[in-house]
């Protein structure tokens, strides 16, 4: 089928009740180009009294019902062809509406969906869809809400090839050759036998055409029958995260359609000695958990930013992504697949047990099949794509009939896909939520016999969530869950690692999600341990809502607990070894560290304001540092000055001084510390092995005058397509020092073809918005994302007080 964008000429306005609108109130629509999220311009309010799940989860945004409409003409060489309107993700209980009429709807907020529309059109004439979507205290988390993703028109003979039918496998590869496997779908809506050939190509990222083959086909009206066409292709270049190699599979049905995939060539296997091997090679999951929003673009799925968030978490020291918790979006998989990424796929955060008020339980017994097939089918040509999560943190999980649900997601996904894994994320403290009560009994009698209190005992969560995780009762209660899986998935429960080993011989783990602050010692696991196969973050990239969960947090007077989210103004989680803009935080160089691909040492600095104070953050949260040597205001005031490294001992240097040598590396958690008064100038940091230097680095005060500086990811864009230039915006000194104490109101201008789609910084509580021209930066920087509209230069020019005004030249082609 022939498929068209079908983003522009959109128009959205909240829904109004119709009767309203017969009395006068009238609510205009307003242009937009998807994809658009309708949540993130809404205004946040202070929910008042307490924080609840709910509220905080959002990000305090409102939720809402959003009505968008489209006009479009439909020529009359259309009529007797088959057309369909394709979306790739509305959020959520979208109904859609064509002239009038009911055309179809898809409760599920992360799949994508097709509208058989040629029953509802007028040919030759203007034609109005329209698309009603709502979002209300139904995820734990922020979602957006609208049409967030790529829309698409495809138009079709009514003899075709299905779409998404096209299934390339590569079941038998060797060194000098690979057999491909290709499955086409050939449906047949005519009222005659049809009868076609089909010819099928596979080109290498050449465009060399390397295996090819031609069958016929004979297709019965009202039916559809598939075709299997084995090809070889000799000495493949094999796809992974070093070396991604694609090639492109090309089927031509006769001359009335035709259809082209991209996939890769890459085996898996997976044992508990060797752990997961590609193409017969070890593997450990470096892995990052990472939520489907782009931080100041909101929910907005363009595939630019997905493509730099997938690059950013390489360079970073990630290769693979667990997205959570639901399926993934087409363009980052594509990004994925391009740039060399692992991924884990997941289903659902919700089966029939809900989570919130109104959350996708209402629909899951009806729908969860049809959800199932759409990520499978999205996925299934994609090489970067593992494994597939059926589900995270399922409360039934620690009952039968939740094992039988269990049993038939997992077996639906083996039917559709059988050349990859399925996994489960199981929070075992969930999955025996009920008998938490029995459990802290046994947890206090222990505490007794050993003299402390159950305080002293599970003084930090994340102890607690290992106790909890290593009982009796979760292994009971889990057993089955966890043996209908090829992988066990399991969330905080790292104190199960080497119990299992011996307790289920054959149970393969994964870590599908941790905590930050623990990585040294997992990690230390999923090298030890050929059965635990690697470690998924909570989270590489930090984002909207679950507010505070990360946030630095210290010790009250009066022994208070802190909330588990934080109050409005807070946005984000605070937990993401990188920020909302794509911007580095120091755990991410000590997770690089503790992997073992970075030789230098890395200076994290504690902010002088809390010298001295006890700390008493949550186990998502890192410590309050930042990498940065300018602190105006606390000259010759004591600070602590965190360095990481992976080598035997570490010097610091401060303006020539020596502050001393400490040890470090893995026996003292890969850190260690220094206290000092902060005195600008330099900050150096040296680390030695066996008494020699491998690797130093430097911190420098900003001096001097603060300018402003603009850098653009890339200097040409695509004209077409909602192609995207992503411009750091940094306060800096006149030798490029970043002025992390100096923050100000940064303004924008925008000329030529393009329109600012967000606007904003890292700050984790603010009141500000990414829907303006201007914003406050957060420790000296901002991010600003245009979005080109057409051909010709894009301008963008930055202003500040204090700062000369600085200007960026982009060109659309």
């Amino acid at each position: 089928m022939i498929r068209t964008s079908f983003n522009d000429g959109w128009q959205v306005r909240p829904k109004v009740n119709p009767f309203a609108e017969l009395s006068g109130r009238v609510v205009p629509f307003r242009p937009v180009r998807l994809p658009h999220d309708a949540m993130i311009e809404q205004r946040r309010t202070s929910p008042g009294g307490e924080v609840t799940m709910e509220t905080a989860g959002g990000a305090y945004f409102p939720g809402g019902v959003f009505e968008y409409r489209k006009t479009f003409l439909v020529p009359e060489e259309f009529r007797g062809k088959r057309i369909f309107v394709e979306f790739e993700g509305v959020y959520r209980d979208a109904t859609v509406y064509i002239n009038g009429d009911y055309a179809g709807q898809r409760p599920y907020g992360y799949s994508h969906f097709r509208i058989d529309a040629d029953r509802f059109l007028r040919f030759g004439e203007e034609n109005v869809i329209r698309v009603e979507a709502r979002a209300h205290q139904d995820s734990r988390w922020y979602t957006g809400a609208g049409i967030y993703r790529d829309t698409w028109l495809l138009v079709g003979e009514v003899v075709r090839i299905a779409p998404d039918s096209l299934r390339v496998t590569t079941p038998d590869i060797d060194g000098s050759r690979a057999v491909v496997e290709v499955a086409t779908d050939v449906v047949n809506d005519s009222i005659e036998v049809r009868t076609l050939p089909v010819a099928t190509e596979i080109l290498d990222a050449a465009g060399t055409v390397v295996a090819g083959d031609v069958s016929k086909v004979t297709v019965l009206p009202g039916e559809s029958a598939t075709v299997r066409q084995r090809l070889y292709v000799s000495s493949p270049a094999l796809w992974s995260t070093a070396s991604p190699t694609l090639y492109d599979c090309r089927v031509t049905l006769g001359d009335v359609d035709e259809e082209a995939v991209t996939f890769g060539m890459r085996t898996l296997q997976l044992d508990p000695q060797h752990g997961l091997r590609v193409n017969g090679e070890t593997v450990n999951l470096r892995g990052a958990c990472v939520h489907h929003d782009n931080g100041v673009l909101g929910a907005a799925t363009y595939a630019r930013a997905e493509e730099r968030r997938v690059e950013i978490l390489k360079e970073a020291g990630f290769n693979a992504i667990r997205i959570s918790h639901q399926p993934m979006s087409k363009a980052m998989l594509d990004a994925c697949d391009r740039v060399g990424m692992l991924v884990v796929d997941e289903a659902f955060d919700v089966w029939i047990s809900g989570k919130t008020e109104f959350d996708y339980s209402l629909n899951f017994p009806e729908w969860w099949e049809r959800d199932i097939e759409a990520m499978v089918a999205k996925d299934m040509n994609h090489p970067s794509v593992i494994m597939y999560s059926i589900g995270n943190e399922i409360p039934e999980t620690g009952s039968p009939f939740g094992a039988a649900w269990g049993r038939r997601l997992a077996e639906k996904v083996r039917a559709l896909d059988p050349t990859r894994y399925v996994t489960n994320a199981v929070n075992g403290l969930l999955a025996v939520m009920s008998e938490l009560g029995s459990l802290r009994q046994q947890r206090l009698e222990q505490a007794a016999k050993q003299g402390a209190g159950i305080n002293t005992l599970m003084a930090d969560a994340g102890d607690a969530m290992g106790a909890i995780n290593s009982s009796q009762l979760v292994t009971e209660r889990t057993e089955e869950s966890f043996a209908l899986l090829d992988v066990a998935g399991m969330n905080y429960a790292e104190a199960r690692y080497a119990l299992d080993r011996d307790l289920f011989p054959n149970r393969i783990i994964l870590g599908t999600e941790t905590y930050p602050t623990r990585i040294d010692g997992i990690w230390a696991m999923v090298e030890q341990y050929g059965h635990v196969i690697g470690d998924f973050t909570w989270t590489g990239w930090d984002y909207l809502g679950e507010v505070g969960i990360g946030r630095p947090q210290y010790a009250t007077e009066d022994g208070r607990r802190h909330a588990h989210n934080a109050p409005y103004p807070y946005l984000v989680a605070g937990c993401g070894d990188i920020d909302i803009t794509g911007h580095r935080r120091p755990a991410s160089y000590y997770r690089e560290i503790v992997y073992g691909l970075r030789a230098e040492p890395y200076i994290a600095v504690r902010r002088p304001e809390h010298h001295g104070r006890t700390w008493a953050g949550s186990p998502w949260a890192w410590s309050d540092t930042v990498s940065s040597w300018t602190w105006p205001g606390f000259e010759g005031a004591p600070v602590t000055v965190d360095v990481y490294s992976d080598a035997d001992e570490v010097e610091l240097i401060s303006n020539g001084t020596s502050l001393g040598r400490r040890p470090a590396g893995a026996q003292h958690r890969f850190r260690t510390d220094f206290e000092t008064v902060y005195t600008p100038g330099d900050l150096v940091a040296v680390a030695y092995r066996d008494g020699v230097e491998t690797g130093r680095t430097n911190l420098r005060s900003a001096e001097g005058p603060v300018r402003l500086t603009v850098q653009a990811d890339r200097e040409v864009v695509a004209a077409k397509g909602g192609d995207l230039v992503h411009v750091d915006l940094t306060l800096t000194d006149a030798h490029g020092t970043c002025h992390t104490g100096a923050d100000r109101v940064v303004s924008l201008e925008v000329s030529g073809p393009a329109e600012l789609v967000g606007f904003g910084s890292a700050a984790p509580s603010t009141e500000e918005q990414f829907d303006g021209t201007e914003h406050t930066t957060y420790e000296g920087r901002a991010l600003a994302v245009l979005c080109a509209t057409g051909p010709g230069k894009i301008h963008l020019t930055a202003s500040a007080l204090g700062c000369e005004p600085v200007e960026i030249i982009v060109t659309a082609e």
